[in-house]
């Protein structure tokens, strides 16, 4: 018995031994084994934050395509500006999708029904057209989704057919208005008028009849064509025989009646042309209006700031030396309001912070400080009074700045 017990003593003694080199075993560590890991200071992963969608309506084909284009081409620079280049907000990606209005109302309601059902976007930007963008208006509402508008211009976007979650980065027909009568207008001054056949063209006509009456001219005639007319002689015509001492244009698009206005030698027969300088493509065709004064939403020389500075430069970067055009800084506004709106929120996308954030917000622009005020969401902002002027190695008339027009001078009729 004795002999037995020593045994198993010695066996538990070993066994013994045997579990401690293995348990101080398990502390070393060679090339081939990893090091122990100490959880005590382990982070948990940041949780991916889900991205914020834009959708954007803009004419890629139709007599709107340049419009849509430059609009576009601004958007997308807006968000590299306004996000530094990161393209987030608080942690939040900044994604959009670009859809084709086609430049038809219908197709706009279609485009945009998809980004909110299909693509589940948080904010909408367009569109090219009044008629577009006034056909998408509802929607915003039933959705309730901020819709910021860009360029469309009709009064009544942002009047009789506005709603809360409407707000508009573009200048409106009025706001053309004030600075188009400002360059012509004065007591005993007879106006003609020619504008195209739809909201853009009306009510822009109707806002320039309201400013420039309030500046003692008359207007004696009013000319509407169809927008996608080629031929203007009766319309011309009829102006003509009206015997006006100016003619004030209203027209977007690149059918436009320069060509046959100096083909019927209208300034000849002693009428003025007046009108909101276009984009460069449309300045091309202007080469017999030389001299003639008017105003333009913009040209790339005119506003002195950082971000038309920074807007320039890298539009040439990027688009093999051409300078932004007529609406690229539109875009780029509507962008840079979105940005800002969110990062006030830290990127909260609940509608009724948003609109309230965007109320009244100031932010700064290509075309300087705009403000949305807060009764109907319009954007105040600069204008520019110009004069059409020949400058060498320039091949079209140069839009040449007589004065700024400051954003409390053109500010709008509140009309919703």
């Amino acid at each position: 018995m004795k002999k037995s017990l020593g045994h198993v003593l010695l066996m538990c003694m070993l066994a013994f031994v045997m579990v401690f080199t293995s348990a101080c075993g398990t502390n070393q560590t060679s090339s081939d084994d990893p090091a122990p890991k100490d959880n005590t200071n382990d982070k948990p992963k940041e949780e991916k934050k889900e991205p914020i969608k834009i959708g954007v309506l803009a004419s890629l084909s139709g007599v709107l395509e340049a419009y849509g284009k430059q609009t576009v081409n601004g958007f997308k620079l807006g968000l590299e500006y306004a996000t530094g280049g990161t393209m987030e907000v608080n942690g939040h990606p900044i994604e959009f999708i670009i859809e084709d209005t086609e430049t038809k109302p219908e197709v706009a309601v279609q485009k945009a029904t998809k980004l909110l059902e299909e693509d589940g976007v948080d904010f909408l930007v367009g569109s090219s057209s009044s008629g577009d963008t006034l056909a998408v208006l509802p929607l915003a509402e039933e959705y309730e989704k901020v819709m910021v508008v860009e360029p469309a211009v009709a009064d009544s976007i942002t009047g009789a057919d506005w709603n809360k979650y409407v707000f508009r980065t573009a200048r409106n027909s009025s706001q053309d208005a004030v600075a188009g009568a400002a360059a012509i207008a004065k007591k005993g001054v007879k106006i003609a008028t020619l504008a195209p056949d739809y909201s853009f063209g009306r009510d822009g006509i109707a806002a320039f009849k309201e400013a420039a009456e309030k500046l003692g001219a008359e207007v004696i005639h009013e000319e509407y064509a169809d927008p996608a007319a080629t031929d203007f002689t009766a319309n011309i015509q009829k102006i003509i025989d009206s015997e006006p001492d100016y003619l004030f244009v209203v027209w977007a698009g690149a059918n436009s009646p320069w060509n046959q206005i100096a083909d019927m030698k209208v300034q000849e027969k002693g009428i003025k042309i007046s009108t909101g300088a276009p984009d460069i493509a449309a300045l091309a065709t202007m080469a017999p209006l030389v001299g003639m004064e008017g105003f333009t939403v913009y040209y790339h020389n005119l506003p002195k700031n950082k971000v038309n500075d920074w807007l320039v430069e890298e539009h040439k970067k990027q688009h093999d030396g051409a300078v932004p055009d007529l609406f690229t800084p539109g875009g780029m506004s509507a962008a840079i309001a979105i940005i800002e709106a969110l990062k006030k929120t830290e990127g909260n996308t609940d509608v009724d912070t948003i609109i309230s954030t965007m109320e009244g917000m100031s932010f700064d622009t290509p075309k300087g400080k705009m403000t949305f005020r807060p009764e109907d969401h319009q954007a105040m902002q600069t204008l520019y009074a110009i004069r059409l002027e020949k400058v060498d190695g320039v091949d079209y008339p140069v839009p040449v700045l007589i004065r700024e027009l400051s954003p409390e001078e053109t500010a709008p009729p509140i009309r919703n």
